[in-house]
């Protein structure tokens, strides 16, 4: 007669069909905190099979003897100061980079402000500014070459910075006065009276440089008969340019 088969097994199998029917039941038709539940732990199911595999790879040097961690730590030691060395050596020249470049804009900025300099003063480009305008009205006789001069040599001393007579002529360093037929010829262009002459410069020194004792306009009105007036005005327009002159016969002197 066969013996009976224990029953356990089954309920056991049963019991487990049950939970599981239990499980996804309550995850279908379960409460809200117990579906919270559930998230979390099959979140935290996740972070720990996550922080096994972090430490699996983190344990990749357990098994390397010292001598092996020791020139693993040198090898990293010598990347690093190599690194070091090339972002010290890129800074440098960085930095010359930025030395050079600030060197070449002050000479570039310092060469174009003389080269500026240099044409107002050879008259070769309009310039504008303050200073003062002389006119000067002939009397029984004509005005002398000689108090002429006086007037543009005592500008001069006052620092005027452009001359022009008669919205004609632009004055410059090699210009030069003559005797003519009804006025007077600058550098070759007659020029008839009244004499306007536009002065750029400070305008309380020019106008100083001509009203002292027995300056420029004394000896104009005495000894020319002439009338003369001066206004001091914050802008004067000089629009007559020179032509530039290349030199022959000079040449830099690259010794000095």
């Amino acid at each position: 007669m066969p013996e009976p088969q224990p029953r356990h097994a089954d309920h056991t199998d049963a019991d487990e069909d049950a939970g599981r029917q239990r499980l996804a039941s309550t995850l279908r038709h379960g409460s809200r905190a117990q579906v919270v539940v559930a998230v979390l732990l099959a979140v935290l199911g996740f972070a720990t099979v996550v922080q096994v595999r972090d430490t699996e790879q983190d344990n990749t040097y357990a098994g390397l003897r010292e001598q092996d961690l020791i020139e693993i730590l040198n090898a990293l030691t010598g990347t690093a100061e190599r690194a070091r060395r090339e972002r010290d050596r890129l800074e440098q020249a960085r930095d010359e980079l930025r030395s050079e470049n600030t060197s070449r804009e002050a000479a570039l900025a310092q060469t174009q402000e003389r080269a500026r300099t240099l044409n107002i003063l050879a008259g070769l480009v309009p310039v504008t500014g303050p200073g003062i305008r002389i006119t000067i009205q002939e009397g029984p006789g004509p005005v002398s070459v000689g108090s002429l001069l006086d007037i543009v040599q005592e500008m001069r001393t006052a620092d005027a910075e452009a001359i022009e007579f008669n919205d004609e002529v632009r004055v410059v360093a090699e210009s030069s006065f003559e005797s003519g037929v009804g006025g007077l010829e600058l550098d070759g262009t007659l020029l008839e009276p009244p004499y306007v002459i536009e002065v750029i410069g400070d305008p309380h020194s020019l106008s100083g440089g001509l009203t002292f004792a027995s300056g420029p306009i004394e000896t104009l009105e005495q000894y020319d008969g002439a009338t003369v007036t001066v206004e001091e005005l914050e802008a004067v327009d000089i629009e007559s340019v020179r032509e530039s002159v290349r030199p022959v016969q000079a040449e830099p002197d690259l010794d000095q």
